[in-house]
């Protein structure tokens, strides 16, 4: 048993870097996304979090959008590295019918969305601090943990 107990999966919430907080989350369809928020609503209240999303042409991106809408204060749509990507103009087209313009943001390639969400996210800081969620896919969760030297 201690030893399950210590069991990680790389890229399920997966703190990535500490102060701020950056997460890796390989969320990929509405379930994953709502477990997601859930954690994130457990482990993470009273912290401003900004989601920073690429997910694959062929999901259901509206339904992880509308799962992590009310958890996170903004979003940054990005792409990962896949050639299934969805189009980040595609992305923030759906992302802008679940939060609204005003929660909404594009950067390219992913490391400066994580950056994005970070600057988004310390507008938003409240005293629990503030960080940046990397979901959409497990690509996505890869890629981000390569920018962080987490993975190969």
């Amino acid at each position: 048993r201690a030893a399950f107990a210590r069991v990680t999966s790389p890229g399920r919430l997966e703190a990535l870097r500490r102060g701020p907080v950056v997460l890796a989350d390989a969320a990929h369809n509405p379930a994953g996304a709502a477990a997601l928020a859930a954690a994130l609503t457990e482990e993470f209240a009273g912290t401003a979090l900004v989601a920073v999303v690429a997910a694959m042409a062929d999901k259901d991106v509206e339904g992880i959008l509308t799962e992590l809408e009310p958890v996170v204060e903004a979003v940054v749509v990005t792409e990962n590295s896949s050639p299934r990507t969805m189009p980040v103009d595609q992305l923030a087209n759906i992302a802008v019918d679940v939060f609204g313009q005003d929660r909404v943001h594009q950067a390219v390639p992913l490391p400066e969305a994580i950056d994005a969400g970070l600057r988004l996210a310390e507008r938003e800081e409240s005293l629990g601090g503030y960080g940046v969620v990397v979901t959409g896919s497990v690509v996505t969760a890869g890629d981000a943990r390569v920018a962080f030297g987490a993975g190969s």
